[in-house]
């Protein structure tokens, strides 16, 4: 114990004497920690990184994928209660969160055929592959599209390209009206959800959607069950809500609490709501040609044209004619969220949360169970450190959504019912969705946490050659590009609602998207048939919650605002000056960003100095934290946007024309989609405003500090 302690001063005085010697040293060189604290971090993370069993993600991720699981089934729940008792196993106190939601289990009954110039039914479902004996599950569905409207209508055609809001503009500037027709259009681009809106608002009768071979079948390579990519009767999935907020559509800002529970929520009617109402339906491109290659009108323009081999044409002609039949009833359905929770020895109400969904589309082995089976082994390789007296100073959350295939619902639930303690307790939200899908590591973030994804993914070995995982990420460039959040994921109402910093990330590569074909079998056969990468992303997460977790100061990167805004900034004045060149700039947001320069070099001095002095009392450190957690609030503005007030962060928000897309400075992105200059002089002072809050917290901050 002596040599120990005295160990701990000779390094608080070689440090001391190091900054003497040299410039000062940043206090993100300290990662919010002492150095005497760093020492013994160091040892906890080696030890963390020897407890994480590789063999346990198989095994994991083959019981998740034993049969397909849509939110609100009875398989579903099958793994909903193998999860919990994982966890509890593991030593984890677990909770269930129910929710009743106004969705649909199924996709009802449906039907697609050709009508004139001959009858003929269109297949609606992946072919059975002797293969993969997956592919004959009883339990598989026929593609469908969650929130479709019901509908029978036959029509003649037009096609619409990606079914982008450029692409119905497009259509209109050529003259091809698409009024009370059926568009059919490929996957891509943009998010599904918004193809069937821009469908409707251009007054379509139905909407077909198809995966092209362009983009994901024999012209990217050999098709299932021979390579990777889609073969002809491949269907994407997946949900067409598309609301301007997020969640259960008729208990916006609210959470859908059961409807036998104690606490009412007020639910509209649905008749309240802007639901799609016009049928929508998935095909294989196998069915799709067969519309596709029947159509007698204008040849498309050269970038609409897709894989199958004719020409594409944009409009079918009367003597085409095409049935789409959907009936997709909609009640209220019970999902449940799953959460583990470690509890913090030192600071338990400041919390680090991981999460990824677990329904899926069919077996989701990819999408998204690869996440799930790696939070699984990660809440057993914690709760090892825990049994061996290593536990976390603040709480590690580790969830499990259910229905975020569905539109997002259950973790925006959980948000909207947990709005004020996040607020007050959620140091940052990890997001692992599909999180060991391949082999290529990568990782978007918001500002303060690009700086530990970065230095964490360098204490990972990446188990395919002998780099690191941040060498390996990298490549041949000076440093890995990280990106900036968008859409399509359970980290949209931590970010974008409520302003808990966050980060989505881990290894992708090609997959069998939203396909009945997305099971183990494709898993141990293209995605990663070695099993290491389960094991190397559970790594880098769980560095990652326990750097976050047991730092003395909450290892926010703060001078990252400054960096990230100025090139934002430069980013949309270029945009803006692109239709209105008499736009001098924002004078208003350039002033605050220097105060905010100063302000945060003035804080990163103090931080420096009194994590080396090792000299803060607990009340000190608790003091700190508690103003770090309110940085990130400076831009959560409860006017919010003018496309959805839900979205109330105005640092970053999903693209509402595309759903995925990352917007940065969303107020602005807004007013340039519509290359409008009207608001920009509002924008001007909102954006001040809340770079100089987030300025003025850093300045109160490190005033108490020194």
């Amino acid at each position: 114990m002596i040599q120990k302690n005295s160990t701990k001063n000779c390094f608080k005085l070689f440090v001391a004497a190091s900054l003497m010697s040299t410039s000062i040293i940043s206090a993100q060189d300290w990662q919010g920690y002492t150095p005497a604290s760093l020492q013994e971090q160091e040892k906890l993370e080696e030890t963390f990184k020897s407890q994480v069993d590789y063999p346990k993600f198989r095994e994991h991720l083959k019981t998740l994928t034993e049969r397909p699981h849509v939110a609100g089934t009875a398989a579903n729940e099958k793994v909903a209660a193998y999860m919990a008792g994982v966890m509890e196993n593991a030593g984890m106190d677990v909770k269930l969160y129910p929710y009743d939601i106004y969705m649909t289990t199924t996709g009802g009954s449906s039907a697609v055929e050709l009508v004139t110039p001959l009858r003929m039914p269109l297949n609606q479902q992946e072919d059975i592959l002797a293969e993969d004996k997956f592919s004959s599950d009883p339990t598989l569905e026929k593609g469908w599209n969650a929130y479709s409207g019901s509908g029978d209508v036959t029509s003649t055609v037009v096609y619409a390209n990606y079914g982008t809001k450029e692409d119905f503009e497009k259509l209109e500037e050529m003259g091809i009206n698409v009024k009370g027709k059926i568009v059919i259009a490929r996957y891509g681009r943009n998010f599904r959800g918004y193809k069937a809106k821009f469908a409707e608002q251009y007054g379509a009768a139905g909407l077909i959607m198809y995966t092209d071979p362009e983009d994901s079948g024999y012209m990217k390579g050999l098709v299932y069950p021979n390579g990777h990519n889609y073969n002809e009767s491949g269907i994407q999935r997946g949900s067409v809500l598309t609301l301007d907020y997020q969640g259960d559509p008729l208990t916006p800002f609210e959470p859908a609490l059961p409807l036998d529970g104690k606490k009412k929520v007020d639910r509209l009617d649905p008749s309240e709501t802007d639901l799609h109402t016009i049928p929508v339906l998935p095909l294989p491109y196998g069915s799709a040609k067969e519309i596709l290659g029947r159509m007698q009108g204008k040849p498309v323009p050269n970038a609409w044209q897709g894989g199958l081999p004719f020409t594409y044409r944009l409009e079918g002609g009367d003597g085409l004619t095409v049935r789409v039949k959907v009936d997709q009833p909609k009640e209220f359905v019970r999902v449940s969220n799953v959460v583990g929770t470690f509890k913090g020895t030192e600071y338990p109400d400041e919390w680090i949360i991981l999460g990824c969904h677990y329904d899926a589309w069919a077996f989701g082995a990819t999408d998204p169970n690869s996440g799930t089976a790696m939070l699984l082994g990660l809440s057993e390789s914690i709760g090892k450190l825990v049994k061996k007296g290593m536990a976390p100073k603040r709480s590690i959350l580790i969830a499990h959504w259910d229905a975020e295939e569905h539109g997002v619902i259950g973790s925006s639930e959980w948000v909207e019912q947990l709005r004020d303690e996040l607020g007050a307790k959620a140091v940052a939200y990890l997001n692992f969705d599909g999180g060991v899908s391949g082999k290529n590591f990568g990782a978007s973030s918001s500002p303060t946490l690009k700086n530990l994804v970065t230095q964490m993914s360098k204490k990972v070995n990446y188990p395919y050659t002998d780099k690191t995982l941040y060498d390996q990420w990298k490549g041949d460039k000076e440093e890995p590009r990280i990106g900036n959040l968008g859409g399509g994921s359970d980290h949209i109402g931590f970010y974008m609602h409520v302003g808990v910093p966050s980060v989505s990330g881990g290894a992708g590569g090609p997959t069998l998207y939203h396909t009945n074909y997305d099971s183990f079998h494709y898993y141990k056969t293209f995605a990663d048939p070695e099993f290491k990468m389960g094991g190397t992303i559970e790594q880098f997460a769980g560095l990652m919650a326990l750097r976050l977790a047991n730092a003395e100061v909450i290892p926010y990167d703060v001078k990252r605002y400054s960096t990230d805004l100025k090139g934002h900034f430069a980013n949309a004045v270029k945009k803006i000056k692109a239709f209105d060149t008499e736009f001098k700039g924002f004078d208003k947001v350039e002033a605050s960003i220097k105060v905010l320069d100063n302000n945060t070099e003035i804080l990163d001095k103090a931080l420096s100095d009194v994590l080396v002095s090792g000299t803060l009392s607990k009340k000190e450190i608790k003091s700190i934290n508690k103003q770090l957690l309110a940085l990130e609030k400076s831009f959560i503005d409860e006017k919010g946007m003018y496309y959805g007030s839900w979205f109330k962060s105005i640092y970053a928000s999903t693209d509402p024309f595309s759903g995925y897309a990352s917007w940065m400075l969303p107020g602005l992105e807004y007013e340039i989609s519509l290359t409008s200059s009207e608001r920009l002089e509002e924008w001007d002072e909102r954006y001040a405003a809340a770079i100089q809050s987030l300025a003025d917290k850093i300045l109160k901050l490190a005033q108490s500090i020194s």
